[in-house]
């Protein structure tokens, strides 16, 4: 290993201090979504791609490539969904196969009431405590991080 490889103690600190503000950030988000709405992060994230999606429907597999998660994970979470009634599967597609999902009206209430409850969160756990200088550079570091990372 060469010397420009290893991590300083206070690297290394700012490392694991940076991992475990993600790890108790996500914990808190997902709380406070189940608290306040009934739903999982997992759950907020498909309502929102449904409302942002053209009529509140897309293809199953389209969703699953948004989000980045094996068809697997979706299919589950979509069941457990679609008995909450927070969505539907349409489309008939080969061999009665539905592929399609679609927000019902309680899932389009929900997500609207969820997305203003979590900007609140949002700017209560981010915002409120930078500065814009601090924003800007973290907002900087992640593009530089999605840009190197991202497939594509």
């Amino acid at each position: 290993m060469t010397e420009t490889a290893s991590l300083s103690p206070e690297e290394w600190m700012f490392w694991d201090e940076w991992m475990q503000a993600q790890r108790l950030l996500t914990k808190e988000v997902d709380r406070t979504l189940q608290r306040d709405f009934g739903i999982s992060k997992a759950e907020f994230s498909i309502l929102v791609m449904l409302r942002a999606a053209t009529g509140g429907q897309m293809r199953v597999t389209d969703l699953a490539g948004s989000l980045d998660w094996e068809k697997g994970r979706v299919a589950h979470q979509l069941t457990r969904m679609e008995r909450r009634g927070l969505l539907e599967r349409t489309e008939a597609g080969a061999a009665g196969r539905r592929t399609g999902i679609m927000l019902t009206p309680s899932g389009a209430d929900v997500v609207e009431r969820a997305i203003h409850g979590h900007a609140a969160n949002i700017r209560r756990f981010a915002f409120d405590r930078l500065s814009p200088e601090q924003t800007a550079a973290i907002s900087a570091w992640s593009k530089g991080l999605i840009s190197q990372l991202a497939p594509g």
